[in-house]
């Protein structure tokens, strides 16, 4: 599980940084890519990158300002352009449908793979047996979601040495004891899986926030995380432009995470107004409050672990 920032700007494109698009690569979980927000050239961005567009599963809609969705249309039809034929699931708010809708009609771009789109509401929008993603509303001029990705815990390792000194060979009867389940061996023992294994190994989880003021869903969403991704459009000094704006500021952002008690925090969102020069400042004042943060910038690709 990896997370690849495909743009770390914030409002409108720059030589620096494009606009937001966050990419969690699970390509050993389950083959495949979830984004989170898709703003204008996403798809150019992805150019520079390994990512498949038609291994991208599902995009998440943190919000419908521009920065966050103006590339959907462009990648919507780009991904049946390069062979994408397996379903696309979208998650967003209320409008999210219509926007899309609207931009493949009056394009007239047809896709080649089923799309479903979901207005989503606070609490569960996905869940499988592999992962849950979960929804909250944030504080911003509109409405605007965060979401918390939970892998689910996995069976611990099957003691493969206490089999063999217990006279179980290896072979087919190892797949069933490994997934905990009870088999009849060729002696007449009955033997569960559940005695022979380990402790369960935790589920990461990842918490990808969109605009935001500081407020309590923030923090409820990245309680114990283990990567959070949170907006820092401006520095420590601007609190109460950050405020009119509803955005937050690197030490918001830190507080956040020292507050849910994240484990490590990745500022993004970053204005144009900031050069390169200034963005180890940016960074420190996160530190300050907050030591395991750094500062994205486009590109990037940091392993959750």
């Amino acid at each position: 599980m990896d997370i690849l920032f495909l743009g770390t700007g914030a409002g409108m494109p720059a030589k620096a940084r494009n606009v937001t698009s966050v990419a969690l690569k699970l390509l050993e979980e389950r083959n495949a890519v979830w984004l989170f927000d898709c703003g204008e050239a996403t798809q150019h961005q992805i150019l520079h990158t390994a990512l498949k567009p038609r291994k991208i599963e599902k995009i998440f809609i943190t919000h419908l300002h521009g920065d966050h969705i103006y590339g959907m249309p462009g990648l919507l039809g780009s991904r049946s352009f390069q062979g994408g034929v397996d379903e696309l699931a979208v998650y967003g708010p209320k409008g999210i449908k219509d926007f899309i809708e609207v931009s493949l009609k009056v394009s007239a771009t047809h896709l080649q793979y089923p799309l479903s789109i979901f207005e989503i509401g606070e609490g569960v929008v996905f869940e499988d047996s592999r992962f849950i993603v979960e929804a909250a509303a944030l504080d911003h001029g509109i409405e605007s979601w965060g979401y918390r990705i939970t892998e689910k815990d996995k069976p611990g390792a099957l003691d493969a040495d206490r089999l063999r000194n217990e006279g179980i060979r290896p072979g087919p009867v190892y797949a069933l004891l490994k997934k905990g389940g009870t088999v009849v061996l060729e002696d007449g023992r009955v033997v569960s899986g559940k005695d022979y294994l380990g402790p369960d190994k935790k589920g990461k989880v990842v918490t990808i926030l969109g605009d935001t003021r500081p407020c309590a869903a923030a923090v409820r969403l990245a309680r114990d995380a283990d990567l959070l991704v949170h907006e820092a459009t401006f520095n420590q000094e601007s609190a109460k432009m950050a405020h009119n704006y509803f955005h937050s500021t690197t030490l918001q952002a830190a507080k956040t995470a020292r507050d849910a008690g994240a484990k490590l925090l990745l500022l993004t969102h970053i204005s144009s107004r900031y050069g390169k020069e200034e963005w180890p400042l940016l960074e420190r004042e996160a530190k300050n409050v907050f030591r395991n943060s750094a500062i994205a910038h486009d590109l990037m690709e940091v392993p959750v672990s």
